[in-house]
């Protein structure tokens, strides 16, 4: 057995390193939300959430008032029914994002312990489908970036190596959007990815018509063009257009994935981690993309989907946006423009504890 005699949680406040911004909001910080989970033979597992901005502390409230001390006692290799305990325990807040992100820390600190517990990395544990994926850049896409800057970010990008970028969209005209990706495009040629992101920015209707504009640019996704709740919307979209529709950071179960899934309405799923709830339910996303033929390309936390993109078949593209340097010691190995998951037991993340007390939110 391994017991679980202690849990520990901590918040800690992270600068972005560049100014970013969408069409509908401005990345102001990430509150990275810490979860150390101590075991009786000696293991210590650490597993983490975040938010944009704000709700940070609340994740926190909700972990120490109801969540952590439901694991204390119970046996750590219990994944799965722990999920499900923890689930339980919340049933009045769930399915929802304050809970899904609580819910996450606690189950990556628990694979983590996996993981150690197995002497085996978490990519290969959770699956080991790919030595390698490719990666893409978000940094250098910004809305708030000229068309200049985007056109000398995405040369550079291409010229790290990288397979493709993301760009964001939602300029108050489809013209606007469309003269930026061009310069892009011929910027960089035909045989590198461009992605667009419109961050939930736009009505069912104004999304089939900026759609028919991005067609001719070859885009590689257009990723969550509406609301994520409005999966008939997306089912329609994607009917109208050759564009695969991206959807994921916004959908936070399951069951919800399942629907987009069923109905056609998502072209490439792009399940976030600590928005799903943790790497036990991240996993059941990934095999049910698989079995509909959709691909996997996870939203954000590069240091962890690293792993669990190339731990499933389905997986497609890993996204490269630093997010925390701040607070590790470890850092992603590219290679080819293609990025090697950790091969250390456990999530691969070497945190700084130094870095972390001092950017601690008492």
């Amino acid at each position: 057995m391994s017991i679980i005699t202690k849990v520990d949680i901590r918040l800690v406040n992270i600068e972005p390193e560049v100014l970013r911004t969408d069409a509908s909001q401005t990345f102001v910080r990430q509150e990275t939300v810490l979860a150390t989970i101590e075991t009786d033979d000696g293991l210590r597992g650490t597993g983490y959430s975040y938010t944009i901005g704000t709700g940070g502390s609340s994740v926190v409230s909700l972990l120490r008032d109801h969540l952590a001390g439901t694991l204390i006692g119970a046996d750590a290799r219990d994944v799965e029914a722990l999920w499900t305990k923890m689930l339980y325990a919340t049933r009045a807040t769930a399915f929802g994002a304050l809970t899904a992100l609580a819910m996450a820390a606690l189950d990556t600190a628990l694979w983590d312990l996996r993981c150690l517990r197995a002497g085996e990395p978490l990519w290969r544990l959770a699956g080991g489908a790919h030595s390698r994926l490719p990666v893409y850049d978000t940094e250098g896409g910004w809305l708030q970036l000229s068309v200049e800057e985007l056109v000398k970010n995405a040369e550079a990008s291409k010229a790290a190596g990288m397979r493709g970028a993301k760009f964001k969209v939602g300029k108050p005209s489809a013209a606007e959007d469309t003269e930026r990706l061009t310069a892009v495009r011929e910027a960089v040629g035909a045989d590198w990815q461009i992605m667009v992101d419109a961050n939930q920015s736009m009505t069912g209707a104004e999304a089939i018509r900026r759609a028919h504009t991005y067609e001719p640019l070859d885009i590689a996704w257009f990723e969550e063009p509406l609301p994520a709740e409005d999966v008939a919307g997306h089912e329609r979209l994607a009917r109208s257009t050759t564009v695969p529709v991206a959807v994921g950071e916004s959908i936070y179960s399951v069951g919800h994935f399942a629907e987009y899934l069923g109905r056609g309405a998502a072209g490439i799923v792009q399940v976030d981690v600590a928005r799903v709830g943790g790497i036990t339910p991240w996993l059941k996303v990934a095999h049910a993309a698989e079995a509909f033929n959709v691909k996997v390309a996870p939203h954000f936390l590069m240091e962890i989907h690293a792993s669990l993109a190339c731990a499933v078949p389905a997986g497609m593209y890993v996204e490269h946006i630093p997010q925390l340097g701040a607070i590790t010691r470890s850092a992603l190995r590219i290679e080819d423009g293609c990025v090697v998951p950790p091969e250390t037991p456990g999530l691969g993340i070497e945190w700084d504890e130094d870095a972390i007390a001092d950017l601690r939110v008492a």
